[in-house]
Parts: C-alpha cells; structure tokens; sequence
C-alpha cells in the first residue's frame, strides 16, 4: 500500500500576508516604531511589492475600505429609482457593517490600534468622509429638484454615517461580542423614522427631550398620508414646520 503525504497548506496572497505581518508588528513593536522594510522583511517580500497593493504604511491599516467603498457605490447606482431613498443608504450603510463583521478579530485590533494612533484617526476619518459623500451624492440625485434637496442629501447622508459608526463603535467595544445586526439596525432606525417615507427597521423610544420624529417626507402623490408624531410639549413653530416640510413647502 503506498503513503501519500499532505500536501502543505496553500500560502495566503501576497496582500493577505503583507497585512498580517503589518498587524503582528504593530501589535509587538508599536505602530510607530514598524517600517514598511519590517514589514516586507517579515512577509518576505520585496518593498515593490508592499506598494503595489499599499501606497502607505497607513493604508496596511483600512485594507479592505477601497473595495467596501466600490461596492456601496456600485449598490446605490443599481437601485430601483422608486426604491425609498433613506431605505436605501441605510441598506448601503449596512455593506460598511458586513465588512467589519466578517473578521471579528480584525475590526477589534483596528479599532485598538486606531486609538491609540493619532494619525490613524485622522486617516480613519477621510475614508468615512468618502462613504458620507457617496451617500450624498446618491441622495441628491434622487432629491434633485425638490426644495432643500441638497441639503437633506447632506444632512440624512451625514445622520447615516453617524447613526452607523456610534453603533459600530458600540459594537467594537463589546469586543465583537454583541449583536452587530441588531445594534447597528436599531441605530439607523432612529434615520428611517426621522426622514424616511416607509416603515424602518424597529427602534427603541426616543430619549427625553428628542424633537418631534416624521414619518413621511415630501409628498409625491396627492392621495399620500403623512402622519406626524409630536412630542406634547414640542413648540408649535416646529411643529407646523414639520408639517410644510413633508408637503415640499419649505
């Protein structure tokens, strides 16, 4: 009877590996004391290499944001023109969630490093300034023409962004241990019930003293219903200023 022997496991790609060596040294040395020579020196690469797929020793850190943010972008431009708009980025909100999710232990030590990291932060967020503003742009084509539509696209595409990262930070901070879905949903709920036209995702009562919450938006059929819940001690101006909103009549 002939043996055959395992054949050895498969070496992870190049990109994969230049990333784990950047993450093993970091953690060992400090982000600042590691060089980009440490790192291909422990990857056992060439510095061509590390700047064919990084042109940074920052961008080892936000590996897969590039690729997260071609799909959002890609998700936003392939929706149904009648689709809700605010439904929608919520929805793409939720593809920056998956990519987090997807590798637990990953997102934790990013999250770790990032803090401690001055200039990590700062990096960190001119590529959450790049998500708001594809969020943005989506949302001004689909309020192109209305009163104000430009500045609601800026201001849901920022409260989506916010309603995100204050769940995601919530959820990093659990350790990865808690319900990533369930928290960053009831988050972007609060975003589907202030400014969207259909039902969002359940969330938790508001905190005392939130403003008045709209569900409905600019109406866009004559025979549409728009229902407005109020706080009781709410002052009438923002009240009827609500109200001249979700008829377009700001």
């Amino acid at each position: 009877m002939s043996s055959s022997s395992a054949a050895p496991p498969a070496k992870p790609p190049m990109r994969d590996a230049l990333v784990a060596a950047a993450f093993r040294l970091f953690v060992e040395r400090g982000y600042e004391q590691t060089t980009v020579d440490d790192i291909v020196a422990l990857a056992g690469v060439g510095r061509r290499s590390f700047f064919r797929y990084f042109p940074s020793k920052e961008d080892v850190v936000f590996p897969d944001h590039e690729g997260c943010l071609a799909d959002m972008t890609a998700f936003l431009a392939a929706g149904d023109p009648q689709c809700e708009p605010v439904r929608r980025v919520c929805d793409a909100a939720r593809l920056v969630l998956r990519m987090y999710a997807e590798n637990p232990a990953f997102s934790v030590q990013r999250y770790r490093l990032t803090k401690q990291v001055p200039g990590l932060r700062a990096y960190e967020l001119s590529v959450v300034w790049r998500y708001e503003r594809a969020l943005a742009e989506y949302l001004r084509g689909r309020y192109a023409g209305r009163p104000d539509g430009t500045l609601r696209a800026d201001v849901i595409a920022a409260a989506v962004v916010a309603a995100h990262n204050n769940a995601l930070r919530s959820w990093l901070r659990s350790d990865g241990r808690s319900d990533a879905d369930e928290t960053v949903g009831h988050a972007l709920g609060y975003v589907q019930d202030a400014f969207g036209t259909g039902p969002a995702a359940p969330a938790g009562p508001a905190p005392g003293g939130a403003p008045a919450a709209l569900f409905g938006g600019p109406v866009e059929h004559p025979d549409d219903v728009v229902v407005l819940v109020s706080r009781r001690d709410a002052p009438l101006w923002r009240v009827v200023q609500e109200i001249e909103t979700a008829f377009g009549r700001t």
